[in-house]
């Protein structure tokens, strides 16, 4: 079943929900000032275009390949100058950016180093690339045991559908390789409520069926769906995606890597 974007929005504000307290504390260790301008790749509707309402000069650029989600983010979240864009060759001259940040979108990538690279050869000499969310499925922890298979199908799911669901652990990697430098790493804080359902807990469980409807038969979709909220109200529930931030700088030999 294909989503509508108005479906697609729902789940990236979700998205943004679980990065809501760690955004400010990235912003401010990268020093992003008022009169900043700045690269949102991989935007989709906008969902992180109001955290710099209160940045009063900052320039801020999105850019996406889905044209219908830059549609929708230019009618509900004009914070931004939307392009239609492929994040591999962006219309951007060198060094045009003081930052360049993305969120749950290297793992959708067939190269993200050549990407990396490229969002590095578009921000200015001393400029930051943060990438401010990036999972690491392959290392989920699923209780009670009896989810544990649940959660192993959504991860082979994201495999299916072209999504690296490793790439977490690569960020130190991938961004020594893109020739960033003070390359600084870090994981998400992790909180829940014991014994009740998370607002969002429907949303999720549309993305679950969504993800899993072509490897595990619809019933057994409906029987985990019940385990999963009865372990969620009694207390025996944990979920966790280890989830990952990197950012680094860029120095003033960064041609030299790139071509």
């Amino acid at each position: 079943m294909k989503w509508t974007v108005e479906q697609w929005h729902r789940r990236f504000v979700q998205q943004a929900s679980w990065t809501y307290s760690l955004r400010p504390y990235l912003y401010d260790q990268i020093a992003i000032r008022s009169d900043s301008v700045i690269l949102d790749v991989g935007c989709g509707t906008g969902a992180l275009s109001g955290d710099f309402s209160s940045f009063r000069d900052v320039s801020l650029f999105g850019i996406d390949i889905d044209f219908p989600r830059l549609a929708f983010a230019r009618d509900h979240e004009p914070g931004a100058s939307y392009l239609n864009a492929d994040a591999n060759f962006l219309p951007f001259t060198d060094g045009f950016f003081d930052f360049v940040i993305c969120h749950y979108f290297l793992l959708w990538l067939d190269d993200p180093l050549m990407v990396l690279k490229e969002l590095a050869r578009v921000s200015k000499p001393g400029g930051v690339v943060l990438a401010m969310a990036e999972p690491d499925y392959t290392n989920r922890i699923d209780a009670p045991d009896d989810l544990v298979t649940l959660g192993k199908a959504q991860t082979q799911s994201l495999k299916m559908q072209g999504a690296n669901p490793a790439i977490g652990r690569s960020l130190p990697r991938l961004f020594s390789s893109a020739g960033l430098h003070d390359i600084q790493f870090g994981s998400s804080g992790f909180q829940s409520h014991v014994g009740e359902l998370s607002a969002d807990w429907d949303l999720e469980w549309q993305v679950m069926e969504h993800d899993i409807l072509d490897l595990v038969p619809a019933d057994e979709i409906a029987r985990y769906k019940e385990m999963d909220r009865a372990a969620w109200l009694d207390g025996s529930r944990v979920l966790w995606v280890p989830t990952f931030y990197a950012f680094g700088t860029k120095g003033y030999n960064i041609h030299a890597i790139n071509h």
